[in-house]
């Protein structure tokens, strides 16, 4: 996961909380597309964080370059007094001469003619430094060496901070997205701790050698002054000890240090890695030293961040480091745009995530009311639910495997049953994403508890407020609704074996053939278990009829697919269960799907007509017809004739040079289905309504 430790962790945005009202936002289908609302929020708290960290670094850094200036002075003080210790003194060779010279003057002014000894050689020929000043003077210069090098990589340090804050070219989104990558770069290559904990850590260790090494520098002087010396500093060495370990019992203990930060990560992980050390494998090691593979990387350099990981990165930010509402709903909100399982897996196995995000959702009523006061009840509901909604979209978009999905599975079943406020006017209003998992949330609370009637009624009528959503254009919440109304009789939840399967449904990945499945079941004579069955059938339809549509992208039909929901839908028109304004829906889908066989084969008949164009309408005639015969809905047939009758007429026209052998083959068996004897009464009153005569016609 991107690195959120250390100081980013440690602040929270500081937004001020209001007692204003804050807008509950619609969950969004494409992540970002909520009118910038989630981005605005992102931006102020991405600068603030960014400052608040950048901000700390300097003053750390400016700190540092002043006491290692200071320190680097009395170090080189020091230096400039033991340095000499460790070369011969002149005045020792100088006063070796004056005495031999002084011998020979006396020698010569008293007569005398002793032989003067030989020259002995000169005190510097025989000098050998100490032990002891060689190991001070040592210890010195490596300090001022951990000076200079701080210092030096203190203004380096400030020069990447520089960088990391400086704004690129283009607007406002790519100047985001860069700064969110300098951020993961950052956290990549620890740029934080190394100027947090690495750079004041030199400084220490420079400072704890400078103190070695003038112990031993005032012991050669004089072993007194030392040990009075000493004392003071071995205290305060203890203590700096001592304040270190403590944050390994209390890592909330105040005395921080780059010792602290040390000492606690050895106690949590070197345990775990030794419970868990393994004998190497030579084949994963020579796989991860491979050289064509560092070749690779080193030619072509690391691969940058997909768009997808950068919304999960901010996302991720902005749930665990912010406690503004507004940001926090809005990032909920958009949190339903990541679809891909590997991103949301990624993003849910943070623990800082998962903590916070049950923190927001088992609060989210609370909070808003102790915000709002007894004025927000509607905003705290409408809270509650995006909230769930969200907790539905997380476990339903993953892999059910995970251990790490079981605190989120009980926080679905232990929390009440879920309000919804202002049915009628907030659901019409809704966004298929909130219906979507609203529905979802709902049937695995059922799955885990019987709900009481209350629950179920309510839950009914949301189901038939969702479909009342005319401009919903959502191909995963009719799939939802479909596997609800097949799998989940009585509303009284689903078996465990069932969840996947819901899963699949809520992704959107149910085939046209499922809900076919589903339609046939909501229409049947003996299907009675579902409350208010009449008007959902009627928005079924209006739905199904959407998701027909040429330009509809969320789920793509084949054209046998289209003709199989066609089918479905024409089993509801001689039913008399169902009002006038079911059929009515059920005619404009017949001529719906008639058009569309219409612009299909008129895209292809300027080259080759295919064969399975001929055989889904000879098929779907042959089963429409003799299921309005058996149900002696006779005007049925004849419509059905009428819709498709001069598009046919216009397909049969074409010559066979438009068609291979298999589409002649089906070419004539869709005329002799036209000509069939059941049909032709049905040929006779089409030919009386398209032409204006009576007389029958054969197609041919």
């Amino acid at each position: 996961m991107p690195f959120l430790g250390g100081r980013v962790m440690k602040t929270t945005a500081r937004n001020h909380l209001s007692a204003q009202a804050v807008e509950v936002p619609d969950p969004v289908e494409d992540f970002g597309q909520d009118g910038g609302k989630f981005y605005r929020c992102y931006d102020t708290l991405a600068e603030e964080v960014d400052d608040d960290m950048v901000n700390g670094l300097k003053e750390q850094l400016d700190g540092m370059l002043i006491f290692a200036g200071l320190f680097a002075g009395i170090n080189s003080a020091f230096l400039a007094l033991t340095l000499p210790l460790l070369s011969a003194d002149l005045a020792d060779d100088i006063s070796a001469l004056l005495a031999q010279n002084n011998a020979i003057l006396v020698q010569m002014a008293t007569g005398r003619n002793d032989s003067i000894p030989a020259s002995p050689q000169l005190p510097s020929a025989d000098f050998s430094p100490s032990p002891n000043i060689f190991a001070v003077n040592a210890l010195f210069s490596l300090s001022l060496a951990f000076a200079i090098i701080s210092s030096f990589l203190a203004v380096l340090g400030r020069q990447w901070l520089v960088y990391y804050r400086k704004r690129s070219g283009g607007g406002p989104d790519s100047q985001r997205w860069e700064q969110l990558k300098r951020f993961l770069g950052a956290g990549r290559w620890r740029l934080e701790p190394i100027l947090d904990d690495v750079l004041p850590s030199l400084l220490q260790i420079g400072l704890i050698i400078f103190c070695t090494s003038l112990i031993l520098y005032l012991r050669h002087l004089s072993p007194t002054i030392s040990l009075i010396v000493a004392v003071p500093m071995y205290i305060a060495l203890a203590f700096f000890i001592g304040s270190a370990l403590c944050t390994v019992w209390d890592k909330f203990c105040p005395f921080q240090s780059p010792l602290s930060h040390v000492l606690f990560w050895s106690a949590r992980t070197i345990p775990s890695v030794m419970r868990g050390i393994k004998a190497p494998r030579w084949d994963q090691l020579s796989k991860g030293v491979s050289l064509k593979r560092w070749a690779n990387t080193l030619t072509n350099g690391r691969k940058e961040d997909s768009p997808e990981s950068l919304q999960v990165v901010a996302i991720q930010r902005a749930v665990c480091t912010s406690d503004d509402p507004a940001t926090l709903l809005n990032a909920t909100a958009n949190l339903f745009g990541i679809k891909d399982l590997a991103y949301m897996e990624r993003l849910w196995k943070d623990p800082n995530f998962q903590e916070r995000f049950h923190d927001q959702w088992q609060n989210s009523y609370s909070r808003m009311l102790q915000l709002q006061g007894h004025d927000g009840l509607i905003s705290a509901a409408s809270s509650r639910q995006l909230y769930s909604a969200a907790a539905a979209h997380i476990l339903l978009c993953k892999n059910h495997n995970g251990a790490h999905l079981s605190s989120l599975e009980h926080s679905i079943s232990t929390l009440q049953e879920l309000s919804i406020p202002d049915l009628d006017s907030k659901v019409t209003d809704s966004s298929g994403c909130l219906i979507r998992g609203t529905l979802a949330f709902t049937i695995l609370q059922f799955e885990k508890r019987q709900p009481s009637p209350e629950a179920v009624t309510t839950f009914s009528n949301y189901l038939v407020a969702s479909l009342l959503n005319r401009e919903l254009r959502d191909w995963g919440t009719l799939c939802v609704i479909a596997f609800i109304i097949a799998n989940v009789p009585d509303l009284q939840g689903i078996s465990p074996d069932s969840r996947e399967a819901l899963s699949r449904a809520y992704r959107g990945e149910n085939t046209p053939e499922t809900l076919v499945k589903d339609m046939r079941l909501l229409i049947a004579p003996d299907s009675t278990h579902l409350p208010n069955r009449a008007p959902i059938v009627i928005n079924a339809l209006h739905w199904i009829d959407r998701m027909l549509c040429a330009d509809n992208t969320q789920a793509k039909f084949t054209i046998e697919q289209k003709f199989s929901l066609l089918e479905v839908c024409e089993r509801v028109l001689p039913s008399p269960r169902f009002p006038g304004a079911a059929r009515d829906v059920a005619r404009q889908i017949r001529v719906r799907v008639s058009d569309i066989w219409q612009q299909e084969f008129a895209a292809t008949a300027k080259t080759s007509i295919p064969k399975h164009l001929f055989c889904v309408l000879e098929q779907h005639i042959t089963k429409i017809s003799a299921f309005h015969l058996a149900k002696r809905s006779f005007h049925q047939s004849v419509e059905v004739l009428q819709i498709f009758g001069p598009s046919t007429r216009q397909l049969l026209s074409y010559g066979y040079n438009v068609l291979d052998d298999e589409a002649k083959e089906a070419h004539a068996a869709l005329i002799e289905t036209f000509n069939k004897k059941p049909l032709g009464e049905c040929k006779t009153r089409m030919n009386a309504g398209v032409t204006g005569r009576s007389e029958q016609y054969q197609f041919g």
